[in-house]
């Protein structure tokens, strides 16, 4: 039972000084003891710094009976854990549902069995402090979270300072001049480098604040075509390394240099959703296949992403949450998470559809400019 470094305290209350005299000395070698003799003291020592770990509580008792003090002791927030089981003589099926309908959690009739009254106390509170115990860890997970959370936004935070610097060292050093063109490159990929990891840091920022709701979106017009164009100039090594063609449908037709697909949304949202998207579009498709990107638009604008690869039926179903990846190398499953996020953020929604018949199609809707 309960060792003697630490005795639970079990209140006792009954109108009946026989049955408390019973039950306390059944109760005498493992634990400590409190009474009541009313429901009205009970209450009073429940809610007291002498809280018990436990209740054993009659039901039939003059003025407050023990179904009005459960009742009292469950809408109360410091004595609703404290575990309740009833000790009473009724004994009717509807009694003693009646009594766990409100809150207690056991119900033994009278007269009392030693060792199942022992058995019955020594289970709750187990599973009492089984409770207690998954109530911190959950905090301190909690407190984990937030604090993991709070370094990470600001290192991103810090991380802004030395490279806006290093940004600006390029155009310093071009201002000083006698640069051969090889220098002038080399110094161009410096500059072209530290905005890219600026928006990085910027977007990983603006995800936090997606994530939590915080974040502002105030739309302009953004050409997709412009954008979508940029991401495939990009990745033109990738795309020629696996013998892939590509093509950007505008309105059913291959787009030109002039036209426009304008929507209301952010211009460096719009590029780290698309250019994750398309990026894992290449990376997915069979060498030598086609990527297809088309724009349409109705009541809203419309973007497919088209591949014949498929999806792995494993992440099927979670493709667009957390961490979801499947046998991609250095993968960290944030990239159709965060699609998903900017798209809602623009107030879109985002689709997929694959199989191994008809490859997959990543599928946007967003509003229109």
């Amino acid at each position: 039972m309960s060792s003697n470094s630490h005795r639970e305290t079990i209140l006792i209350v009954d109108d009946n000084p026989q049955s408390i005299d019973i039950i306390g000395e059944i109760l005498k070698p493992y634990y400590r003891r409190q009474v009541a003799r009313s429901g009205e003291k009970a209450l009073a020592i429940a809610a007291s710094d002498l809280q018990p770990d436990l209740i054993l509580l009659d039901v039939m008792m003059p003025g407050i009976d023990g179904y009005e003090v459960c009742r009292q002791l469950k809408a109360d927030k410091k004595t609703r854990t404290i575990p309740v089981i009833f000790i009473t003589a009724k004994n009717e099926i509807e009694d003693e549902a009646k009594g766990l309908e409100i809150g207690a959690v056991d119900y033994i009739t009278k007269p009392v069995i030693p060792l199942v009254l022992l058995a019955r106390v020594k289970t709750h509170l187990e599973l009492k402090k089984a409770r207690e115990d998954l109530e911190k860890q959950n905090e301190i997970l909690k407190e984990n979270v937030r604090l993991r959370e709070d370094v990470d936004r600001i290192t991103r935070h810090d991380l802004k300072t030395p490279l806006s610097s290093i940004i600006g060292f390029p155009d310093a050093i071009k201002i000083a001049g006698d640069l051969n063109e090889e220098q002038t490159e080399m110094l161009d990929m410096i500059e072209d480098s530290g905005y890219k990891m600026l928006d990085m840091i910027n977007l990983s920022l603006d995800l936090y604040k997606m994530e939590t709701g915080k974040y502002k979106f105030d739309p302009v017009p953004v050409n997709l075509l412009a954008v979508v164009n940029k991401i495939f100039k990009e990745i033109r090594d990738e795309i020629e390394a696996r013998e892939l063609s590509t093509v950007v449908l505008f309105r059913g037709k291959p787009a030109s240099q002039q036209d426009l697909f304008l929507i209301q949304g952010d211009e460096l949202l719009c590029y780290s959703m698309f250019s994750n998207l398309i990026k894992n579009a290449v990376e997915a498709s069979p060498v030598g296949e086609k990527v297809e990107v088309s724009m349409t638009s109705g009541e809203s604008a419309v973007i497919g992403i088209h591949n014949t690869g498929s999806v792995p039926p494993d992440i099927r179903e979670t493709f667009f949450e957390k961490y979801s990846t499947s046998g991609k190398s250095g993968g960290t499953g944030l990239g159709t998470y965060s699609a998903k996020l900017i798209v809602q953020t623009l107030g879109g929604n985002i689709k997929l559809d694959t199989s191994d018949e008809t490859g997959t199609t990543i599928t946007i809707e967003l509003p229109k400019y």
